[in-house]
């Protein structure tokens, strides 16, 4: 199964469970592109590899407070879990549900 698609996510952050829509559109070899999209804004995915069902990407969080993100996370089906690693706030969980 693909990993394309949307997401409806929970990231469990220090401010809170933060929830945002995950987009993952494949590109050409083992990259794809795509954003998140929440409260706090939208972030763009950068520099996003596939490697079978496993994602990994980074993005630049600016609200609250600028912090580079580095994430992982594993499709399974419809459900999507990983990490997403925001500097000194440590590791946070994501966990999602492909829409549709």
């Amino acid at each position: 199964m693909s990993v394309a698609g949307t997401y409806e996510c929970i990231t469990k952050t220090p401010l809170g469970d933060q929830n945002g829509l995950f987009t993952v559109v494949p590109g050409e070899g083992d990259s794809f592109t795509g954003s998140i999209a929440g409260d706090l804004g939208t972030m763009a995915v950068e520099n996003g590899t596939i490697a079978g069902n496993a994602l990994s990407w980074k993005m630049k969080m600016t609200v609250p407070m600028p912090i580079d993100l580095e994430c992982t996370a594993t499709v399974d089906g419809d459900r999507l879990t990983g990490e997403v690693k925001a500097g000194m706030f440590g590791t946070m969980q994501l966990t999602g549900i492909r829409k549709g």
